[in-house]
């Protein structure tokens, strides 16, 4: 089952069991508006190229649409669609008044010049500028983008509407980028697994495996080993590697760093990364590509509680395998929600022209990350369902409260 189809189920049956109208299920379905646009560069040696573009709004009844724009060949206006969907009910667990969308350009990042991407990024504007904004839809990075993707983004747009640093977030810091703002993703999965765990069990005095050491992996892995997390195996594209005893995650983060591979890291044994999934742990953290967690390896994974880092990286049948064995899974749009909170915190900075320092950024990332996990308990309570249920159907609840006092069919 795709993205899409798998945020329509849970949507779906998260509206079940609030009893909303059809009519209303529908009009919460269906996107405001998805946007195609063509753009034309001239290339370094003289020729031309032309790139799809796509931005999906989804939903803006709690405030303007936020989402990331990537830049991958294979952008897929069905994954654009699911993800602008998701990113509605994301924003709406995390309490942050915004909308969902998402967008991206169909193109391969690394075979394209920095001048390229630039001239890209810029036409890619000047065809969306007038459907993006401060108060209408957030742009932010994504797979294949990044801060200077975002500076270009801005600078182009203040050319028709005047200096607008809010008009995007994730941008760099001398542009009105927050600090704290490159950990939060992993920052926010770090207080998550920490809100779990107290409900649960005994804090971090647990065994971890972490699945995916790029931004949000890395940080994960740092933030839970300075809490005394013992993380015994972690693993990326490259393969995957071990310790029962605890990896010293500092300074595998610095053997990287250095360009050294996980496989010559020497505090720790290469282990088949086919089995890191299914490594014996406490907690499982996927955070990196989606559907990962499938009916084919499901059934065999040891791990007590499920910490989804990653975009739906647990597939709907082996969400139905681990309920059955008992395995508590906390479902993305919660558990990676730090990235958006801390891109509401820079949109705020921006439209104050007051910036805060990283204390205050994660201390308000900390209350809002308890916030959502207590609401969306009670949610559970309320409802008699899983935390995955629990947040959509907290999510989609109050989409629904919003669009219906907004007079939706008016």
């Amino acid at each position: 089952m795709n993205a899409l189809a798998a945020t329509s189920r849970n949507f779906r049956q998260a509206a079940r069991l609030l009893g909303l109208d059809s009519k209303l299920q529908k009009s919460l379905l269906i996107p405001l508006r998805e946007i195609k646009v063509e753009c034309t560069i001239p290339k370094d040696d003289g020729t031309l190229a032309t790139f799809v573009g796509f931005r999906v709004q989804h939903d803006n009844s709690r405030g303007p649409m936020k989402g990331g724009i990537r830049y991958h060949p294979e952008v897929d206006p069905d994954e654009v669609n699911a993800l602008a969907q998701l990113m509605t009910w994301k924003t709406a667990v995390a309490a942050v008044p915004y909308g969902g969308a998402k967008g991206g350009i169909g193109c391969t990042p690394g075979e394209l010049s920095r001048s390229e991407l630039e001239r890209l990024t810029r036409v890619f504007t000047q065809k969306i500028h007038d459907l993006i904004g401060i108060n209408t839809d957030v742009p932010a990075p994504d797979m294949g983008t990044n801060a200077q993707t975002m500076a270009w983004i801005l600078d182009e747009y203040s050319k028709f509407h005047g200096h607008s640093p809010a008009v995007v977030t994730g941008k760099p810091i001398d542009l009105g980028g927050s600090l704290g703002r490159d950990a939060a993703t992993g920052r926010g999965v770090m207080y998550a697994t920490e809100a779990l765990l107290t409900e649960y069990s005994d804090h971090f005095r647990i065994n971890l495996v972490i699945q995916g050491l790029g931004n949000v992996g890395s940080w994960a892995a740092k933030l839970i080993h300075q809490k005394g997390g013992k993380i015994v195996a972690v693993g990326d594209v490259t393969g995957a590697i071990r310790n029962k005893s605890g990896i010293d995650i500092p300074a595998l983060l610095k053997h990287r760093s250095e360009g050294g591979s996980l496989e010559d890291f020497y505090g720790a044994e290469v282990m088949d990364a086919a089995e890191l999934l299914v490594h014996e742990c406490d907690v499982l953290v996927p955070c990196a590509l989606g559907g990962v967690l499938n009916r084919e390896n499901a059934a065999e994974v040891k791990a007590r509680f499920i910490i989804e880092g990653a975009n739906h990286p647990t597939d709907t049948e082996a969400d139905e395998i681990l309920a059955k064995k008992g395995v508590i899974v906390l479902p993305d749009i919660y558990a990676n929600s730090g990235g958006v909170v801390v891109s509401y915190f820079e949109w705020v900075q921006n439209i104050q022209g007051f910036m805060w320092d990283e204390e205050k950024v994660n201390r308000e990332l900390q209350k809002y990350m308890k916030n959502a996990f207590q609401n969306i308990k009670d949610m559970c309570k309320s409802q008699n369902c899983n935390l995955r249920m629990g947040a959509f159907t907290l999510g989609v609840n109050r989409v629904a409260k919003a669009t219906l006092l907004r007079g939706w069919e008016a």
